[in-house]
């Protein structure tokens, strides 16, 4: 299915380099590594916040302490409330990168119980939305960001991966468990990776 004008247009999204440059300056360092696995995870499954935010140890640990290749999410966006769609397979780096957080979590004396947070604060809270905007926003300026985006780009950064690779908009539906492809065609359209490309060698 083509995409088209009367479409809406394509998100904004990071480029490879600014997802290159965040992961990169969020896994300097060992204070940065919660985070790290944050982006990490939103890079590979297009995971929106509120669904990060409400995973628990044992939604994406089994019970012999290994990363789980597939998640079912128990909070998802309504809009799709089917549970079978709302389950995501989770890549090779993501799962070796969670390995790590679980020993990570526990040096730090944060429970690693199944139903304990994922993602805890200094507090040893549950991480919430506004901590994760600001912490997003912070790690965005010390990667030497240009611009500043919501975290929801880093979904839309997922999407568009999905698509430039297998050029498959039903594929890419899947992994954005969209109810209707009308919501993912706007993945088809020209990204912030495209504009860019087109315009860097132009005779000016």
């Amino acid at each position: 299915m083509a995409y088209t004008d009367t479409l809406a247009l394509p998100p904004r999204t990071l480029t490879e380099g600014e997802q290159r440059a965040l992961l990169r300056v969020t896994g300097e360092h060992s204070r940065g590594f919660r985070d790290h696995v944050i982006f990490a995870i939103a890079f590979g499954t297009a995971l929106r916040e509120h669904e990060i935010l409400a995973l628990n140890v044992g939604d994406v640990f089994s019970p012999d302490e290994k990363p789980r290749r597939r998640v079912q999410l128990k909070v998802f966006k309504k809009s799709n409330d089917d549970p079978k769609s709302q389950e995501v397979v989770l890549p090779d780096s993501v799962r070796a990168k969670l390995s790590k957080f679980r020993s990570w979590k526990k040096r730090r004396g944060q429970s690693i119980e199944p139903d304990a947070p994922l993602f805890m604060s200094r507090k040893k809270n549950r991480l919430s939305a506004r901590q994760l905007r600001s912490l997003f926003h912070d790690w965005q300026k010390r990667a030497g960001f240009e611009r500043s985006l919501p975290f929801h780009s880093t979904r839309h950064r997922c999407l568009t991966s999905v698509y430039r690779k297998t050029g498959d908009i039903r594929l890419t539906q899947k992994v954005a468990r969209h109810k209707s492809i009308s919501s993912t065609l706007r993945y088809a359209g020209p990204s912030d990776d495209d504009v860019l490309r087109a315009v860097r060698d132009l005779p000016c």
